[in-house]
């Protein structure tokens, strides 16, 4: 990739870092030199992604933690491999038992959200295949942040205040460990205050001695299994034993002379690959970056494929998920053939015929690996398994309830999922991963930075830099504050809903690690948090 690695379009928030030994790039500065510890002690890219992984469940507790799920993209050298580390709804959870309990959908807090927790597998499923140091090692760093203690962070500080404020509102058995594991001062941690959590380092240390099937068979899972029975939670003891990871063909879709990959469904990478076949054949370039034209072209993009995935995305082991068929060409150029000079509501298109943290890692022989997982909705379901340091997830409240559609809510089946990680190749050979997380800006961030990346020859740092866009499904169009202002007044002209938005996060994190010619490596980091690329 032919990039300049001096200029950027926009005021420099950091630069980008070049590094020939490896990199790190993690949402934490913490994290990112576990990760490099990993990398000076001979590991793979997977051991420092996944020392990274296991420091972040400590680190940032409002975005991921051990009762979460993850997803990676894996380039180990010659082929690209996916792993879908997502759990599945609870063998007792229906549409008949939420109706039972006077729901029409799935809450967002309580137990009946709470699906099995996939990340704990998927770290093992990854180490087993691709790591080199013992799993001890690699969990070390978190174990002794989980013990030990670690500063927090200043973003970090900011969502756990808000998580803890919400938190004193949830009354019920479920929610009694919540405060007490997150908030044992009666308040959330302050930025550079010490936290310490003894239940994750010992959930953490019996992982590291007995393995990742402790969390599924052992004694954390009995200690889930009775929390769950004695709480009125669904999650059983064989629910959890039942749990696997699923290693899967990425999907792709060309861009330029590139080749887009991301997982397949349920999650949402999908919808990436979509506005970007459609933006393929827009002739983006002939457009500035900063104009009205180029935002307005991959907004509509962007709109047509939520409209897609909404209407046709679900668990493709209990559904005919149509991948293939929405990254059809011709259906791609008949979605393009949709978009117009103003802003438009679409539905899906007919089908042809026949809370979160992203992280990333390089190693020198050119294992790259791009990652990512998730509690949701920050610390997720607020259920906390008392003394082990574990807070369960919200991921079935992705689920719906309509009768047939892709995505119903059915025992042991996965939900849409918004977590993605993303993966770039050219002729073949990787180039290297990137992604953005934040629930359905995810989709969205992966466009905008492929776009800055490869369309408007942007180096990584300048990429993730630049001012994003985000549309929601009310038809808002949130634009940063940065945003230039013939911009924001250009798009609201055309019809667009635009709002100008200062608070950050809902623009997405996002990391990037791409492969030089050379060999070498050059990343960016989000200038929207607390993180850092680092790299010998």
């Amino acid at each position: 990739m032919d990039l300049d690695l001096l200029s950027s379009p926009y005021t420099a928030r950091r630069v980008p870092l070049v590094a020939g030994n490896g990199v790190v790039a993690t949402s934490h500065p913490l994290a990112s030199q576990a990760g490099l510890a990993m990398l000076r002690a001979g590991g793979s890219a997977v051991d420092a992604a996944l020392a990274a992984a296991a420091c972040l469940t400590v680190l940032e507790p409002t975005s991921n933690g051990l009762g979460g799920d993850g997803f990676a993209l894996i380039w180990n050298g010659s082929q690209l491999h996916g792993i879908n580390g997502s759990g599945r709804a609870p063998a007792a959870l229906n549409v008949e038992l939420l109706a039972r309990a006077g729901y029409g959908d799935l809450p967002t807090y309580g137990w009946l959200p709470v699906t099995v927790p996939g990340v704990v597998q998927l770290w093992g499923d990854m180490h087993e295949r691709f790591g080199k140091l013992p799993l001890a090692q690699v969990l070390a760093p978190a174990i002794s942040y989980a013990e030990e203690g670690a500063p927090v962070a200043a973003m970090v500080s900011r969502f756990w205040d808000l998580a803890v404020a919400a938190a004193r509102m949830r009354h019920g058995a479920e929610f009694a460990a919540f405060l007490p594991t997150y908030a044992p001062g009666g308040r959330a941690p302050r930025c550079g205050e010490r936290f310490r959590s003894p239940g994750h380092a010992r959930t953490l240390r019996l992982i590291a001695q007995e393995g990742v099937r402790a969390f599924y068979e052992g004694a954390i899972a009995d200690a889930i299994a009775t929390f769950s029975r004695s709480t009125g939670g669904l999650v059983t003891a064989d629910d959890l034993a039942a749990h696997h990871s699923e290693w899967v063909e990425p999907i792709t879709t060309r861009y330029g002379d590139y080749t887009v990959a991301e997982i397949p469904p349920n999650g949402q990478g999908v919808a990436a690959l979509i506005s970007l076949g459609i933006l393929d054949g827009l002739d983006l370039a002939r457009h500035p970056r900063d104009s009205v034209a180029s935002y307005h072209l991959q907004v509509e993009a962007m709109k047509l494929a939520f409209a897609d995935i909404f209407a046709y995305v679900g668990d493709p082991a209990h559904a005919d998920v149509p991948t293939a068929a929405l990254l059809d060409r011709e259906r791609l150029a008949e979605r393009r053939a949709k978009i117009g000079p103003m802003a438009q509501q679409f539905g899906p298109g007919e089908l042809p015929r026949g809370g979160t943290v992203y992280f990333c890692a390089a190693d020198r022989d050119g294992q790259m690996v791009s990652m990512i997982q998730s509690t949701y909705m920050g610390f997720g379901s607020g259920v906390v398994v008392p003394d082990w340091g574990i807070s369960l997830h919200n991921r079935g409240c992705g689920f719906v309830t309509t009768p047939g559609h892709p995505n119903q809510l059915l025992p042991g089946k996965r939900p849409f999922h918004t977590i993605i990680p993303g993966f770039l190749l050219k002729d073949g050979q990787g180039v290297g991963p990137f992604g953005v997380m934040g629930a359905h800006m995810q989709p969205q961030g992966h466009t905008q930075v492929i776009v800055n990346s490869l369309t408007y020859g942007m180096h990584p740092q300048a990429a993730l830099d630049a001012p994003r866009w985000r549309w929601d499904r009310d038809q808002t169009l949130h634009l940063e504050m940065e945003t230039p202002r013939h911009i924001v007044e250009g798009l609201a002209a055309r019809g667009h809903q635009t709002v100008v938005d200062s608070d950050v996060s809902l623009f997405g994190r996002g990391q990037i690690i791409w492969q030089l010619a050379s060999g070498d490596y050059v990343a960016g980091t989000e200038p929207r948090c607390d993180g850092v690329a680092a790299g010998f």
